[in-house]
């Protein structure tokens, strides 16, 4: 690990953590940030915390994440006490001395909070069960935060899904090819180029103002749902960095895209990649069941088309990325990247192919003729 000891237990002291750190275990989950279980002791007492160190690289504005945080997760909390709910779920991030939920110092931008105990996450599902309680788990959210004014919330990365404007840059940079890799994926770029009149559709529903938006998650997927050890049910949803503005269908299509794919995102052996559609029939059961009755025709029609570019966008994203020198996406190996863009550009075109039956099975289970 090449952060000391002395870095972790600044940042506790300044979240006003009672006792010593006695251990500290990376979790090794995420691409972008550095996230830690962090173990203290205080008089016998050991108590389990997460801290986070964000990568500003990519959130350049990390105290307007910290913001939109502190609001979502106090108006869910409101509403779960209103209501008479359980809380043992909710994520609770600490605070320093000056009432604010971050640190910000010579060694990062760092949060925390208390660790969700009897929790687990998973990569892969094919359990549909598991599939279903993550699903509602994502439409609760949505649910809980649907009379919320979105406005009120900062755009952490700006055009973060506007997909029009990240083909657009995309190509700017394959003019440029920097790094000298464009040669190399000269069949996938065809690919994106074809794929882009419906990969677009959604940007131009957004500019008729066909669909409204909505305070949204923005990266759902499944291993951002903490299960319960014990139920297997779903306690919460984590990783709120990208919680803005944004689409339902945003929403529900990355969430498919993850864990409706037969395969791990990043599979290099592309005939195991396709999308099961009876694990996106069990997902989409669990997130219309929590959120149906708050979403509007066009929004509940738009979910299957969600899915298709929610997945084309990150085939852009990881071969941009690729081609620009592989800043942004944490990789474990040369072309990582690559391999990831091809994985998902195969489902891409697998999603085309099933578009028609995705979109029966949302009809089928909302009750809405498309």
């Amino acid at each position: 690990m090449d952060i000391s000891r002395e870095v972790f237990d600044t940042v506790a002291s300044c979240f006003r953590i009672d006792g010593k750190i006695v251990d500290v275990v990376p979790m090794t989950s995420g691409i972008i940030n550095r996230t830690f279980k962090v173990t203290a002791d205080s008089n016998g007492n050991l108590k389990d915390y997460v801290f986070q160190r964000i990568n500003t690289f990519v959130f350049k504005q990390p105290k307007y994440i910290m913001s939109n945080i502190e609001y979502v997760t106090h108006h869910i909390s409101d509403k779960i006490v209103e209501n008479g709910l359980d809380a043992e779920g909710v994520l609770h991030f600490l605070k320093t001395d000056k009432d604010v939920n971050y640190v910000d110092f010579s060694e990062g931008f760092w949060r925390a909070y208390e660790y969700v105990p009897n929790s687990y996450t998973v990569n892969t599902c094919e359990d549909f069960s598991k599939l279903r309680s993550a699903g509602k788990a994502f439409g609760n959210f949505q649910n809980m935060l649907s009379d919320f004014d979105a406005t009120k919330l900062y755009e952490t990365i700006p055009d973060f899904h506007n997909t029009r404007a990240r083909v657009e840059g995309f190509f700017e940079k394959v003019k440029k090819d920097e790094c000298g890799r464009v040669k190399e994926v000269e069949a996938e770029i065809k690919a994106i180029k074809e794929l882009m009149p419906l990969g677009v559709k959604l940007n131009e529903m957004i500019d008729s103002g066909e669909l409204p938006l909505r305070v949204t998650h923005n990266d759902t997927k499944i291993n951002n749902v903490l299960f319960d050890i014990t139920t297997n049910e779903a306690k919460t949803v984590i990783d709120l960095d990208t919680v803005m503005p944004g689409l339902v269908a945003h929403d529900f299509g990355d969430a498919i895209r993850f864990a409706a794919n037969k395969s791990a995102e990043d599979e290099p052996d592309l005939t195991k990649v396709g999308l099961d559609i009876d694990r996106y029939r069990a997902f989409a059961e669990g997130f219309l069941s929590e959120v149906g009755n708050s979403l509007t025709k066009n929004e509940i029609k738009t979910l299957a088309l969600g899915a298709f570019t929610m997945t084309y966008e990150l085939v852009v994203r990881f071969l941009d990325d690729y081609i620009s020198g592989d800043k942004y996406f944490k990789t474990l190996y040369e072309g990582h990247n690559l391999v990831r863009t091809r994985c998902q550009l195969a489902l891409t075109q697998d999603m085309y192919e099933k578009l028609d039956k995705m979109n029966n099975v949302i009809s089928e289970i909302s009750g809405i003729e498309f």
